[in-house]
């Protein structure tokens, strides 16, 4: 297979993950001007999130109507332009209409990306894609906060909106230029009830469920354990280097843990399962005191959502009707942004009860229980 007709896909993957982060993590430090409360921050970072999880299974089932190719460069070229009307004249109106834009232009591109990653490579070569794919993500989450942080001190809010308006044109002209047409298949009517019961089966949930439990342990890690870094003694540049091991270790992992999928190396139920066990172990470790407990936590988590999220990808592209991919994917990254959202939510409602110790103690929990279920859904899966 050409290799240049995905990679366009994998940077599509990044400017989504860039894009995110980058601004999330400069708007409470630099923005005074447009943020002048908690509550603002708040309903400002709330916006993205809250686009992606309404629309993404919406334009999941747009590509699988119209093609993912037009779904995904009108995506990117919507996020260029929603972009560009803060970059243009910054305002605190246009910061919040453009980072709905972002969202909404986010939730089109990225499950059509990932839709044609199923679509343009063979069932034996999508551990590899995913984790490819995966990898790319990361190294835009990890990117995102550094070189944001950068562009906001060196020009202001607006200059990072600008950069993110050419990255979008940039790699829509790109996609324009190699992805491939790839026509929508032929579609059995499918009403709700087929659809409820399709999403309902373990070939679905099993996957989805532990795609949405390593986001969970991913969120609460980037964003308590910078917390727990500072209770340790810890300064600021301390604490980002144990954020940035984290992503380091997911980014790492994820492209070998594809490529061991697809040689048989590995199997997606005991992958599946390992994975939530190593984020398990990595939230139980930030429960221990010290330096050692949060850079242990940060590797643990770092690697099992590494593992999860290529084979979690995989076995949803292996499990659906290509037909459906889009539609599956919009699902799937549906369940993402709760876990996104669920994870610290949980973490942070056991530590205003009690401490962040419990805390963290619960989310390990809840993840723990993770396998047991996967391979109870395996197991009626196969009718065993």
């Amino acid at each position: 297979m050409d290799r240049g007709r995905v990679w366009p896909l994998y940077a599509a993957g990044f400017t989504t993950a860039f894009g995110a982060h980058g601004v999330a993590a400069s708007l409470g430090a630099r923005s005074g001007d447009a943020v002048t409360s908690l509550w603002v921050l708040g309903g400002l970072l709330a916006l993205y999130d809250g686009a992606e999880v309404l629309l993404k299974p919406v334009f999941g089932t747009l590509a699988d109507r119209v093609g993912a190719r037009p779904v995904l460069l009108g995506g990117l070229a919507a996020f260029a332009a929603a972009s560009a009307l803060y970059a243009v004249a910054g305002s605190p109106g246009r910061l919040w209409a453009a980072r709905l834009g972002q969202g909404a232009a986010a939730s089109a591109f990225s499950p059509a990306a990932s839709a044609l990653v199923a679509r343009l490579h063979p069932v034996g070569g999508q551990g590899r894609a995913f984790g490819t794919y995966g990898f790319f993500k990361s190294v835009g989450y990890t990117l995102g906060p550094l070189l944001g942080g950068v562009l906001v001190w060196v020009g202001g809010l607006r200059l990072l909106f600008t950069v993110l308006a050419v990255l979008g044109a940039v790699v829509a002209g790109w996609a324009l230029a190699a992805v491939p047409h790839v026509p929508p298949l032929p579609r059995a009517r499918q009403t709700l009830l087929d659809l409820g019961r399709r999403l309902a089966e373990p070939a679905f949930l099993v996957p989805t469920a532990a795609l949405a439990g390593a986001t969970a342990a991913l969120s609460a890690g980037v964003g308590f354990l910078p917390v727990s870094g500072a209770a340790a003694g810890l300064g600021t540049v301390a604490t980002g280097a144990a954020v940035s091991v984290l992503a380091a270790c997911a980014a790492v992992v994820q492209p070998r843990a594809g490529r061991a999928l697809d040689a048989g190396r590995l199997a997606t139920p005991a992958g599946l399962a390992c994975g939530l066990l190593l984020a398990a172990a990595g939230l139980a470790s930030a429960m221990l005191p010290g330096p050692a407990g949060v850079l242990l936590a940060a590797a643990l988590i770092g690697v099992g959502t590494g593992l999860i999220t290529p084979l979690g990808f995989a076995a949803l592209a292996s499990a659906t009707p290509r037909e459906r991919l889009g539609q599956t994917m919009g699902a799937a990254e549906l369940g993402r942004e709760l876990g996104d959202a669920g994870g610290p939510l949980l973490v942070a409602g056991v530590a205003s009860a009690a401490t962040l110790t419990y805390g963290y103690g619960v989310l390990a929990a809840v993840l723990a229980v993770g396998p047991v279920l996967a391979a109870v859904g395996w197991r009626v899966e196969r009718g065993g």
